[in-house]
């Protein structure tokens, strides 16, 4: 389970501070962790995944590698991994930042008005798909009609809904199964079309050697961003800075992970998916697709995880058509990630 996403150093951790500076001369003592940058100490820092740990996390495994989020004020880092009810985790407290999408978090907010905002995006094109083998392919909407579509719960069934509501097919034509992430269900022939991430199940599939098809739900009526950060209205208020330092240290994963698909797919392979038995080619061929969703024409103008007022407009009113009336203001806040890019110019050279 996750932990606090805020929880103070223990007495274990104060003696062993009282232990190094008794062991120094006077000043010759070192700095504590992040205390040489001027760093402030936020206490330990708990994101929620949507998926297990594997190369789309890239850009959390850099920072922590690499000290970015030491840097920036944090202790220990837990990186919880999914599916998980995100928002709800979210919401409690349990983790100061979860990664969905606007599809997930609107319902929750207006059904249960729980406040949560979206302060960045790494992907800014979803990679949702409708995967299916080409002896039987969906390669339009309307292919939906009449075939048996496994679709998992827990948020994927909502975004399954948007499309066929964005598109017009009534769900009475297609028959919906529920099933679980392994594409063995489509591949074995107990379904037509599966509901997958290009960046993931699609070249699991593809790499098993079957001739695969697509229909990706952005271009097919739903450019919803996803892998966002989500985070409560309470937290930008009153832990402001420790979100601003988790976006810095974000933004500086993910320029690294860019820069090194194949260090990404090692560090899902071998550090943080260690026990997933994850396939190095199929973590390296993502790692490399997925850079397309994340480095984009606003991201090279604006910088990593920003979102522009087209991409919001454009995402509020898909929700519109998908039955989810809410404003912008009820669903994001930027000004954060604004103020980052303010603070630090150097991200953006």
């Amino acid at each position: 389970m996750p932990r606090s996403a805020r929880s103070l150093a223990g007495p274990a951790a104060i003696l062993t501070s009282l232990a190094l500076l008794a062991a120094c001369s006077p000043g010759t003592a070192e700095p504590a962790e992040g205390e040489a940058s001027g760093a402030p100490d936020l206490g330990d820092l708990t994101v929620q995944l949507s998926w297990v740990k594997n190369a789309e996390f890239a850009g959390e495994y850099f920072a922590i590698e690499n000290g970015y989020f030491a840097d920036a004020g944090f202790g220990e880092v837990t990186l919880t991994p999914g599916p998980a009810a995100t928002e709800t985790i979210v919401a409690s407290g349990e983790a100061l930042v979860g990664l969905s999408s606007p599809v997930a978090a609107a319902p929750v907010n207006i059904e249960q008005d729980a406040g949560l905002r979206i302060i960045g995006t790494t992907y800014q094109k979803n990679p949702f798909t409708i995967l299916s083998l080409a002896e039987n392919a969906i390669e339009t909407p309307e292919d939906l009609v009449g075939k048996t579509i496994g679709v998992q719960t827990g948020g994927n069934d909502t975004l399954f809904a948007a499309l066929l509501e964005v598109n017009g097919i009534d769900p009475a034509d297609v028959d919906i199964v529920p099933v679980g992430y392994d594409p063995s269900e489509l591949t074995n022939g107990n379904v037509d079309g599966f509901f997958a991430f290009l960046t993931n199940e699609a070249i699991t599939v593809e790499l098993a050697g079957f001739d695969t098809v697509n229909l990706p739900l952005a271009d097919n009526g739903l450019p919803f961003m996803t892998e966002s950060f989500i985070v409560t209205e309470d937290s930008i208020e009153n832990e402001r800075e420790a979100l601003k330092a988790f976006l810095h240290a974000e933004i500086l994963g993910w320029r690294d992970a860019i820069a090194d698909p194949e260090e990404s797919a090692r560090l899902a392979v071998e550090e943080y998916g260690a026990d997933l038995e994850l396939e190095m080619d199929k973590e390296v061929r993502q790692a490399e697709e997925q850079v397309d969703l994340i480095s984009t024409e606003e991201t090279d103008a604006n910088g990593l995880l920003t979102i522009s007022d087209e991409l919001v407009e454009a995402n509020i009113e898909t929700l519109a058509v998908a039955g989810f009336d809410i404003t912008a203001e009820e669903l994001f806040d930027l000004s954060l990630l604004e103020e980052v890019y303010d603070e630090h110019p150097e991200l953006l050279e």
